[in-house]
């Protein structure tokens, strides 16, 4: 049973879940099992892989100094809610929302949302560039966090124009985060944020190196960025 590999899972890495989570992150398994195969929202399905690379993986970002109650967090290019929801159901009290360039995934973020009762939790359709551009979003948040949506220096002209000052960014990162930390640095500092702060992290089971990188947000972000949508993919700064 799926929920027997979660908390077996989560025990693994030091977490303890209560049977609310455990109940929400089960109804959440089922929802993706099942529009997955409308909407092709992940290649990974297999019970355990979702418990460990999506859930567990999510988790790894948890920060109790920075998500206390009331915190507000934007998850930009959440996909199918990772890793926002995990992190939404682990601390409830944390305001959430969730944005993502396609409106079909959006769609379903939103029945998750509402089969899962869960309180706090906006649900966003349009591209980073765009959103960080309205008022009603630029360095509105307290946490800007983002999984597997590009490397670090593209990522944070993604994510700090939508941090306040004092807050941060978090990024999930795999084996090359060392190497983008270094790359990133110029961009993190004309962005207005820190240096990164680099969290290695083991998930249960798995060999392959990931870390969870923490940038604070130190200046506003220049007005300039981010820049118009697909110009950072494509001549990222330096």
């Amino acid at each position: 049973m799926f929920e027997d590999i979660l908390k077996e899972a989560a025990a693994q890495y030091g977490l303890s879940l209560t049977e609310e989570q455990t109940a929400r992150f089960t109804l959440y398994y089922e929802l993706l099992a099942d529009w997955n195969g409308r909407m092709n929202l992940t290649a990974i399905t297999e019970p355990r892989e979702v418990a460990v690379k999506h859930i567990i993986d999510s988790l790894t970002a948890y920060d109790p100094a920075l998500m206390k109650p009331g915190a507000t967090l934007i998850d930009v290019g959440t996909g199918a809610g990772f890793p926002g929801l995990p992190l939404k159901i682990f601390a409830p009290a944390i305001k959430l929302t969730l944005a993502d360039s396609l409106a079909k995934r959006v769609g379903f973020l939103e029945i998750v949302v509402e089969e899962l009762d869960l309180k706090g939790v906006r649900c966003i359709h349009g591209r980073a560039e765009d959103l960080a551009r309205d008022k009603k979003h630029r360095e509105c948040y307290d946490i800007a966090c983002a999984r597997a949506v590009a490397r670090l220096n593209v990522l944070a002209e993604y994510l700090l124009p939508f941090v306040r000052v004092g807050g941060a960014m978090l990024a999930l990162k795999g084996r090359s985060y060392e190497e983008e930390a270094r790359e990133a640095k110029g961009a993190l500092k004309v962005l207005g944020g820190g240096p990164a702060n680099i969290r290695p992290v083991k998930l249960p089971g798995l060999t392959d190196a990931r870390a969870i990188l923490t940038v604070k947000k130190e200046k506003p972000t220049p007005k300039a960025y981010p820049r118009k949508a697909g110009t950072p993919a494509k001549k990222p700064l330096l």
